[in-house]
């Protein structure tokens, strides 16, 4: 992914799944949030969230298809996040509303599995050695689950809900580094913070506590992504804008979006979930849109 400090992303985007209104319909979504790509295969995988159902749209087409949804069993209630693991060809998805977290084989998403329970989760990550995180927005901390294992362990936060360094409030997505540092969305305290492996507390390295749309400042942060560089791409979600958050900066800038909440190709309306391709376009889940935009990288 060919992305540096001065890259810069055409600012009207082009809607690539939904688009035509809220609805339930195949050509359409309903408050989408966490996406994801499988490059390979020209496919982004959509948490259509308020259609209980994770979709597959391949590049281009009008149209989705359904990978898993409902609220049976072996279906979905809300949910909010969804991972690609490469290794085994499955999802793994935040099943918000039935309180847990799942398995759908993309060979057979007929076979699902539980693979945690009684969770309020939102966020996703794995890191290189398989182990996955989980943000539990309810109890407003991280837990891990080595590869394996069937309990999880808490990571980050767990001091319960309040503004200190060792506490979170609600923690809504994650990301975690090769050196296994998590960056964490805490979004009702509206900043990023940065926690070390085995680290008792966190550090605030974008944003600050209290809401606001000026550049030092965010309003309900959800999916972030850090780039090889070290910059953070932040969902600034009650801002409707992406911002990018350059590496030890006390400040962030505008990627695109922050023209006010609507549906013109410059604009946003609550984004939620971002995305690169290999070729470093940005995908974000424009959920009160009910569409996913992509934005063009452009020349450096």
């Amino acid at each position: 992914m060919n992305i540096t400090d001065n890259t810069v992303w055409i600012q009207n985007g082009s809607t690539v799944a939904g688009g035509n209104g809220r609805g339930s319909q195949l050509n359409r979504l309903s408050s989408p949030h966490g996406i994801t790509i499988n490059d390979n295969a020209h496919v982004i995988y959509i948490a259509d969230s308020g259609n209980d159902r994770v979709v597959k749209w391949k590049y281009g087409a009008k149209s989705g298809e359904v990978v898993v949804g409902g609220n049976q069993l072996n279906e979905l209630n809300f949910p909010v996040d969804v991972l690609l693991d490469r290794k085994d060809n499955s999802l793994i998805i935040c099943d918000q509303g039935n309180r847990r977290v799942v398995r759908v084989s993309l060979r057979n998403p007929a076979y699902q599995q539980i693979i945690i329970s009684n969770i309020h989760c939102y966020g996703l990550a794995m890191d290189n050695s398989e182990s996955l995180y989980v943000c539990d927005c309810e109890k407003h901390e991280i837990k891990q689950w080595r590869k394996g294992e069937i309990d999880g362990i808490v990571v980050a936060g767990g001091n319960g809900i309040g503004n200190e360094n060792d506490q979170l409030n609600y923690p809504t997505y994650i990301f975690i580094d090769e050196h296994y540092s998590l960056y964490i969305s805490n979004s009702n305290n509206s900043h990023i913070l940065k926690w070390l492996k085995g680290a008792t507390r966190g550090m605030v390295i974008a944003g600050r506590l209290g809401q606001g749309d000026y550049n030092t400042q965010f309003l309900h942060p959800r999916k972030l992504i850090l780039d090889r560089r070290g910059n953070l791409y932040i969902a600034d979600s009650g801002n409707h804008r992406i911002m990018r958050w350059l590496k030890n900066q006390k400040f962030g800038s505008i990627v695109v979006g922050g023209n006010g909440n609507g549906q013109q190709s410059n604009q946003l309306h609550d984004p939620v979930g971002i995305t690169f391709d290999q070729q470093g376009n940005l995908y974000v889940s424009d959920s009160a849109n009910h569409r996913v935009q992509k934005f063009n990288i452009g020349v450096n």
